[in-house]
């Protein structure tokens, strides 16, 4: 009679041991550790170049706004953002080079406006956190609320006439009194909008804090510089009207666009321009 045959065991799969490597770091027994949630990346919120108008106003003007978004779609956000607040009269928005990723909301009151400014500073849309101060001058829809529409047009008219008219003109100091009957010899020293004056380094504004200007100082540049080669350079950009060298001074030269916001546009660009291997050109606003 047959004998049982009895199941053999079974053999386990071999599993080779695990290979580290010197500097490796070797896994401690236990249970696996707990994956950490990500957390999300907050966009960085850009240093103003100019510190912001502290004076109330019915109207908000924002920047850092994704120019990517069609400007129908960011007004209507921009509305579903702000009408929580107050009431809105007008919002305005462009997409043409220099005005795009900027926006004005107009409330109808400047405590809405306040109350707008504190709550949404740095509210993140469409990935980017807005910026928001006060805008500097009255809307023309306020204006008109307040029935001033004609008289606030034509004095925005003469102060442009104004800036027109008087243009980047030298400023010459009076130089001092010939004496004992013999002519001075000193030259008087010219002085041009954004230049140093006299007054030493107290009277000197930081550019930082200087207002837009549709003229800009450019400083650092070669010796060799000629207004052709700043010309090709700052043309580039839409509003260019002229470059001009100061006479007697290298290193330094100013160019003018037809408004302070091509301006900003070029100085934002060209600030810090590598324009020759040893030379990075500083721009700024010209001092009014």
């Amino acid at each position: 009679m047959a004998q049982p045959t009895q199941n053999a065991p079974q053999q386990q799969p071999f599993i080779p041991p695990p290979i580290f490597f010197p500097g490796a770091p070797v896994p401690l027994p236990g249970p696996p550790p707990i994956a950490m949630p990500l957390v999300p990346q907050v966009p960085p919120i850009p240093v103003p170049k100019q510190p912001p108008c502290m004076t109330p106003n019915c109207t908000l003007y924002i920047n850092n706004l994704n120019e990517k978004v069609k400007i129908p779609a960011l007004k209507k956000t921009l509305e579903n953002v702000f009408k929580q607040y107050g009431e809105i009269i007008d919002i305005s928005a462009h997409g043409n080079f220099h005005r795009r990723g900027q926006a004005f909301v107009i409330f109808k009151d400047e405590e809405s406006a306040t109350r707008a400014l504190k709550e949404v500073q740095h509210f993140v849309l469409y990935s980017k956190p807005m910026v928001i101060q006060y805008a500097r001058t009255k809307s023309d829809a306020i204006a008109q609320l307040e029935g001033t529409i004609e008289e606030h047009k034509r004095k925005r008219l003469d102060e442009k006439e104004k800036r027109q008219r008087e243009g980047p003109k030298k400023m010459a100091i009076d130089q001092p009194q010939a004496s004992a009957g013999f002519p001075s010899t000193q030259t008087t020293p010219l002085f041009f909008p954004g230049y140093p004056g006299p007054g030493g380094p107290s009277a000197h504004i930081p550019d930082e804090y200087l207002p837009p200007n549709k003229i800009l100082f450019l400083q650092n540049l070669p010796d060799a510089t000629t207004d052709a080669m700043l010309a090709a350079l700052f043309q580039q950009y839409p509003g260019f009207r002229e470059v001009r060298m100061v006479p007697g001074k290298t290193g330094i030269a100013f160019v003018e666009y037809d408004s302070e916001p091509q301006a900003s546009v070029a100085k934002d660009n060209l600030n810090a321009f590598q324009i020759s291997l040893t030379h990075q050109i500083k721009v700024t606003f010209a001092k009014k």
